[in-house]
């Protein structure tokens, strides 16, 4: 049993480098393509704007995944519930706040739909949320009249276009620091409690370090800027929260159970259809965040928001390692997967690359993320 935890513990590392290495390569080609414009501040900043958003969605669709199923509406809805932003702040006069408020509430409602026909209606998921995708994306061109809405309130555009001061962005990434190292003792003294296997304390050491210089780096990169974008402080608290829900919360373990052996999950007491619902409505929620977060980026809310998006966040998945077949994923893998597919977009944008070429590289290395997984899964 020991020897295939350890087999299972370095085919995930071997996956992670892989991913780290292919996101470094992907920097070096259009850095070298473009004249290095891909890695200056602006641009970083600017890809990780765009990487918020299907970060956002990337996390939703992980734990639908996870849990077996799959969900082709998420796109439709962040951008259905991006217009209903638009609509109520332009055409309504609502402030923000309110405005926010009903938009997640809808989100959720949406996600309810979607999980009661999946759950207890036991359509397959790929028929519901397909069902979903035309309705929503009906929806949003209904409600926007097929055109853009615009301009948002200020303080609206400020979560997608904002920055965090110079001051602010040092005193934020400290804590971090300070949370990370604190984090690996704290992990470190909970494996020693419970006698599970650990690596040495120098290896712990250096990996933090190495995180820690990597968060430095990339702060430095944003101060050379503006500062630490908004949007990027968002996903990390999503990223925050549905990390601890993934891996210590009950509910979380539970999603994992769902995905790897429904049966059993059924036969040891696990409310699977409760479950089931509550993860598309998880998904339609964060669905509407990062709709949200999407408009307030462009000032703007447009026909074609959202259209597409659910591949990108299922290609966000499978390059970070999350298994088609479900039971399992991690939150760190989704989020460089998001990264991957961002800077794949904004890479081709810059050497004005023909769209339709974007689709196919995209579908290359989709194709070529779930292979590798199939690989890794054999092994």
């Amino acid at each position: 049993m020991s020897n295939l935890l350890k087999k299972e513990t370095v085919a995930k590392n071997l996956q992670s480098y892989i991913l780290i290495g292919a996101l470094i390569l992907i920097s070096i080609v259009f850095s070298i393509l473009t004249d290095g414009i891909f890695l200056m501040p602006r641009n970083i900043s600017m890809l990780a704007r765009q990487t918020t958003v299907v970060g956002i969605i990337a996390i939703a669709m992980m734990f639908v995944i996870i849990a077996g199923h799959i969900d082709l509406s998420i796109g439709s809805v962040l951008g259905c519930c991006g217009t209903i932003a638009g609509a109520l702040m332009v055409w309504k006069g609502w402030g923000t706040i309110p405005t926010i408020i009903l938009v997640v509430v809808i989100g959720v409602l949406i996600g309810t739909w979607n999980g009661y026909w999946v759950a207890y209606r036991n359509i397959p998921a790929f028929i519901a949320t397909l069902a979903g995708m035309l309705i929503f994306n009906g929806a949003k061109l209904g409600i926007g009249k097929s055109m853009s809405i615009a301009p948002m309130n200020p303080d609206f555009v400020y979560l997608g276009q904002g920055y965090l001061s110079t001051g602010i962005s040092i005193a934020v990434t400290v804590v971090v620091v300070l949370g990370m190292i604190y984090s690996m003792f704290r992990s470190r003294k909970s494996k020693e409690k419970y006698g599970i296997a650990q690596p040495s304390l120098k290896t712990d050491l250096v990996k933090t370090l190495v995180m820690i210089a990597c968060l430095v780096g990339v702060v430095y990169v944003f101060i050379k800027y503006q500062g630490i974008p908004v949007p990027v402080i968002i996903l990390a608290v999503f990223a925050l929260v549905f990390n601890f829900v993934a891996n210590k919360t009950t509910y979380g373990r539970n999603v994992y159970m769902i995905g790897g052996n429904t049966e059993a999950a059924n036969l040891a007491g696990i409310k699977t259809k409760q479950i089931t619902l509550r993860i598309y409505m998880i998904a339609g929620g964060l669905a509407a965040c990062a709709g949200i977060l999407l408009t307030a980026r462009l000032d703007a809310a447009t026909a074609a928001a959202g259209d597409g998006m659910e591949l990108d966040a299922i290609a966000s998945c499978i390059l970070g390692g999350t298994s088609m077949s479900g039971g399992s994923g991690k939150i760190a893998g989704v989020i460089i997967g998001a990264l991957i597919m961002a800077a794949l977009d904004n890479g081709m944008s810059l050497i004005n690359l023909e769209n339709y070429w974007q689709f196919i590289v995209k579908g290359l290395v989709l194709l070529l993320a779930v292979w590798v997984d199939m690989i890794f899964k054999k092994k």
